[in-house]
């Protein structure tokens, strides 16, 4: 119970100063405030786990330099690959990619942040945690469980919050693919590029009423297309933001038009 005590404040600690350090890298990169954590409070887990079972694990024992080094970006750089293979599979989304980094896997993890993961590991083990673990202990232990239990309901109900957003995207997204779709099948019955906004006189013909019915319905989708991605909640808009290479696996056309809007805004 004592170790889960503390991994469950290591968890917060470590999960709030990586939230911190991808804030300040985006902020300094973009010049501008950005909220780069998959959540909206100041938290990333995938830091809080990581470096969580980093410190756990690697501090029980006195390690050489190397064998800490290698240890802790092996077990980090699993940790991170899993998370973002969990969370493709289940969102239907890709939250970063490292493809066009050499030696990748999958995009989930690539050779030059894994080592740059161990460094920092190296560091928060034999530097940083001694200092937060002597700050830790100095917490009332009833006083710390209090907290955790603050915090833990915090991080629950955050994590509903932005699940049931992204699902909610899911069914827009799935909605301008259908419309999408259907403007296409309109736009070549018509046998005109209406598709890029050119609408030509229509000739005097016997289709000229079908023409005129599927040009009024082709407008209507238009006009419904561009509602859905005008309307985004401040969720997704965050996310976006703080994910800017995000890809759905299922929508990726209908997601990057929604990108394209949000950024413009």
């Amino acid at each position: 119970m004592q170790l889960l005590y503390y991994f469950i404040l290591f968890f917060y600690v470590y999960g709030f100063l990586g939230w911190c350090t991808e804030v300040a890298y985006a902020t300094i990169r973009e010049q501008r405030f950005v909220n780069r954590g998959f959540l909206n409070g100041p938290i990333c887990p995938v830091y809080g786990i990581g470096v969580g079972m980093v410190v756990i694990l690697l501090t029980s024992r006195e390690w050489s330099l190397v064998a800490l080094y290698v240890v802790s970006t092996v077990l980090v750089t699993a940790i991170e690959g899993v998370t973002g293979y969990l969370m493709d599979k289940l969102f239907h989304h890709k939250w970063w990619d490292y493809s066009n980094q050499p030696l990748n896997i999958g995009g989930y993890v690539c050779l030059l942040f894994s080592l740059a993961w161990g460094i920092a590991c190296v560091l928060i083990v034999r530097v940083i945690h001694p200092i937060i673990f002597k700050g830790i202990v100095l917490i009332p232990v009833t006083a710390g469980i209090i907290l955790a239990f603050i915090l833990s309901i915090a991080l629950f109900a955050d994590i509903y919050t932005t699940t049931a957003e992204i699902l909610k995207l899911n069914k827009k997204l799935e909605s301008m693919e259908k419309i999408s779709i259907e403007l296409k099948e309109i736009s070549n019955l018509l046998g005109e590029n209406i598709h890029e906004n050119v609408m030509e006189t229509m000739e005097r013909s016997e289709g000229a009423r079908t023409q005129l019915e599927l040009k009024t319905k082709y407008a209507e989708l238009k006009e419904k297309y561009a509602e859905l991605s005008e309307r985004s909640g401040v969720i997704t808009r965050r996310l976006v933001g703080a994910f800017p290479k995000m890809e759905s696996r299922l929508y990726k056309e209908p997601l990057n038009e929604l990108k394209k809007y949000i950024w413009r805004k």
